[in-house]
Parts: structure tokens; C-alpha cells; sequence
């Protein structure tokens, strides 16, 4: 890796020469720090990784950096939902698709020639030429779905997640108004969206329901049988 680096670098040097930017070396003092790490990087990452190294560059600079080498090839910059611009190494020739976890933020790369042969299939079936392609599967990473709780308020389910109603709280009069609504314990959910402040959207047979969070704190709930199989 330590041997491609280094022919990246100087390739990346040969094309900014070209290019007549200017401040060549301190661009290149970037692109080291880019290159020492291979995790995807945020700006502040980059920037602290840049810091460590003894280079205290303006965050515009480090950005103009950063895209010119996503503009030569050299890098990726991703847009995973509700997360930063993250930046990746772009290595020729090898397609990786991403694992995002949506509790702590970490991306695992995959690769399967079983998957990449299945999408090119379908895209031959349907006529359609591919020119570039990517994959993100957004869930709970393994070290997450250790810490949740065999029950759980519905309030702190995840969007996509699937659920079951195990009990609810709060009275006959909870029950009564959630059971106008045709909620049950038994029931199985689809949690549509929770932002973590407003109310809920839900997917119930072939309903969308809305629950405020306040009643559906009072929901309690365990994940689907099937997910569970599926992650074990």
C-alpha cells in the first residue's frame, strides 16, 4: 500500500504541475495526510489528521484540495444521509459498495461479484448501459444491535426497522386510542421516519399513521422475529 501511495502522489504531483495551481508542496502535504489513513474522512477529519502532521491549513484550501483530487480520479466524496461530506480513497479498477450504521456512524465497505453480475444482468434485461453505479444498505452495525434492548419504547425504534407491539402502557384509555387507530399488541410495524423530536410515521398493514411521541413513548415494542433472524 505504503508503494501505491507513493506512485499516487507523484502522479497527483504531475497533474497539478500541469495544472499551475501553485503552493504544489503544500498541496501535497494534504494529500499525504489523505493518503496515511483509510477511513473516510471528513473535512475536520482530514484537517486534524493535517494538524497532527504539523499543518495548519485553512479549511478552504484543504476543501480546494480535496476536490481537485476527487476531479483527477484519486478520490471519492460520499453524501451518506445524515452525515458530513466524507471522502474516500478511489482505487482503479476495485467497485466497493458501503454498510452505514445510522446509531454510531460507521461505514464498512463490501465487495460481491455475485451482486455485481446480478445488477449488470438486470441492466442488460432492461436494455440499459451502466456507467457507474454505487450501493449503500443503511441499518444497525453489530456492536449496535448489542446495546439495544430486547423492549423498548417505540420512540426509539429506527426508521426501517421492523417491529412488534408487545404491551402498552398507560391505561384502557391508551389502549382505546391507539386501538381507534388499529394498533394492538401482536401487531407488526414498519417504522417510516423518527427524527428524534417530532412525531412518527408508521407503516401498519397498508396504512401510514402518524403518532405523536408522546403516545408512542407509551408503546412498547421488540424487533421483528425475521430481522432478528436475519442479523444472527
Amino acid at each position: 500500500m505504503k508503494n501505491n501511495n507513493y506512485s499516487e502522489k507523484e502522479n497527483f504531483r504531475t497533474l497539478i504541475e500541469d495544472d499551475n495551481l501553485g503552493d504544489t508542496e503544500e498541496r501535497l502535504d494534504v494529500i499525504d495526510a489523505f493518503l496515511s489513513t483509510e477511513e473516510h474522512v471528513t473535512l475536520e477529519e482530514l484537517m486534524s489528521h493535517l494538524r497532527e502532521r504539523g499543518h495548519d491549513y485553512e479549511p478552504d484550501f484543504v476543501r480546494q484540495c480535496m476536490n481537485r483530487w476527487v476531479d483527477l480520479g484519486f478520490a471519492q466524496k460520499e453524501l451518506f444521509d445524515g452525515q458530513p461530506p466524507r471522502y474516500e480513497h478511489r482505487h482503479l479498477g476495485n467497485h466497493h459498495d458501503h454498510l452505514i450504521c445510522t446509531k454510531c456512524g460507521r461505514i464498512v465497505e463490501f465487495s460481491n461479484d455475485e451482486i455485481e453480475g446480478l445488477q449488470a444482468k438486470i441492466a442488460a434485461l432492461q436494455g440499459f448501459h451502466i456507467l457507474q453505479h454505487k450501493m449503500e444498505i443503511y441499518g444497525l452495525c453489530s456492536d449496535c444491535i448489542k446495546t439495544r434492548r430486547p423492549l423498548m419504547p417505540l420512540t426509539l425504534a429506527k426508521p426501517g426497522e421492523r417491529i412488534v407491539i408487545r404491551d402498552i402502557l398507560g391505561g384502557r384509555e391508551a389502549r382505546a386510542r391507539l386501538a381507534s387507530m388499529g394498533l394492538r399488541p401482536g401487531d407488526h410495524l414498519e417504522v417510516i421516519s423518527n427524527d428524534g423530536l417530532g412525531r412518527l410515521i408508521i407503516a401498519h398493514a397498508s396504512t401510514r399513521l402518524a403518532l405523536g411521541r408522546g403516545m408512542a413513548q407509551k408503546i412498547m415494542a421488540s424487533l421483528d422475529a425475521e430481522d432478528q433472524t436475519a442479523e444472527a
